[in-house]
């Protein structure tokens, strides 16, 4: 039986007119490119190549037999790709929505997972703010699981039809531009960081309404100085001493050079993550392989929490 591997090493020597050369483009040895021609002599029963102390050159049989390996090296590619897209294919759809730090650092963490094609799931994703991707819970059709997270007590509804499954909290730094001197690990109260320039949420949206109260809670009256949603905006423009900014630990994955990180005792809040489920419409089996890509992705979290923000 003819080996394809050794089909496709004689189309790059006929290709390239040596065993050496052969060998370098496929990462061979010229010895071993040299048995598998003389295997392939073996297993097809013909003469491939005229040898010499300085050269080999094809013989016809060999620019036959290349002819043949080109097609039968095409048919096999076709089969694999087709044997992958059939397994992809045999996966169960899990139509997601997910918010952006949550799709960032952690559900690509599982995708490059060893174990991830086992679980048999293929997903399409949404990526959006809670507020939006619960509408697509709503609607009934467009999502299956909503990972959303809800910062104290900000008012977010979800449908009375899905289950709710916490995964872990994401907690909030303040976060300072490295350039106002203030050390990484120093003891700073709420007060003294009252007055100073900060990056605060637009007004109006339901965290900005949250650290509002919160700051005022504990005696800071921040002077805005920039208004911004995205938190790797955020912590740029701390970075370049435009302001303190209260950002989520992940965030802080990214942070970049000149900005310090402080936890403010005074200054305790976090989002809350949730998994919305749908299950009404899903087999049991479906049912368990969400549930363990959850599971999952909340122990990625988890992980991720016991990395010092500081």
């Amino acid at each position: 039986m003819i080996n394809p591997i050794h089909l496709r090493t004689l189309q790059e020597v006929v290709r390239h007119g040596s065993f050496a050369a052969a060998a370098t483009r496929l990462g061979y040895t010229a010895s071993a490119v040299s048995q598998q021609m003389s295997a392939l002599e073996r297993d097809a029963g013909v003469v491939l190549f005229q040898r010499s102390a300085r050269s080999v050159l094809p013989t016809d049989a060999a620019l036959v037999m290349t002819r043949h390996a080109t097609k039968v090296l095409t048919d096999i590619d076709a089969l694999l790709a087709a044997t992958s897209r059939t397994k992809q294919d045999a996966g169960a759809e899990l139509r997601l929505g997910i918010f952006p730090s949550l799709a960032t650092y952690v559900l690509p963490r599982l995708l490059r997972g060893r174990d991830w094609p086992d679980l048999g799931i293929r997903l399409r994703v949404s990526v959006a703010e809670p507020a939006q991707t619960i509408a697509g819970l709503r609607t009934g059709g467009e999502l299956d699981v909503a990972l959303v997270y809800q910062v104290g007590q900000s008012g977010i509804a979800w449908p009375h039809t899905v289950n709710r499954q916490w995964m872990g909290d994401d907690n909030f730094r303040v976060v300072l531009p490295a350039s106002w001197g203030i050390r990484a690990g120093a003891e700073v109260s709420a007060a003294q960081l009252s007055d100073m320039p900060w990056i605060m949420h637009h007004p109006g949206t339901s965290d900005a309404t949250v650290i509002e109260r919160l700051f005022a809670s504990c005696n800071l009256h921040p002077r805005v100085a920039v208004y911004s949603d995205d938190f790797n905006a955020s912590l740029q423009l701390a970075s370049v001493g435009l302001g303190a900014a209260l950002v989520p630990e992940l965030a802080l994955q990214a942070r970049p050079d000149g900005v310090v990180v402080l936890d403010v005792p005074e200054i305790r809040l976090a989002r809350n993550i949730f998994a919305l489920l749908l299950n009404d419409k899903q087999d049991d089996a479906h049912t368990a392989r969400v549930e363990v890509f959850v599971d999952r992705l909340a122990a990625i979290l988890r992980d991720l929490a016991k990395v010092p923000a500081l």
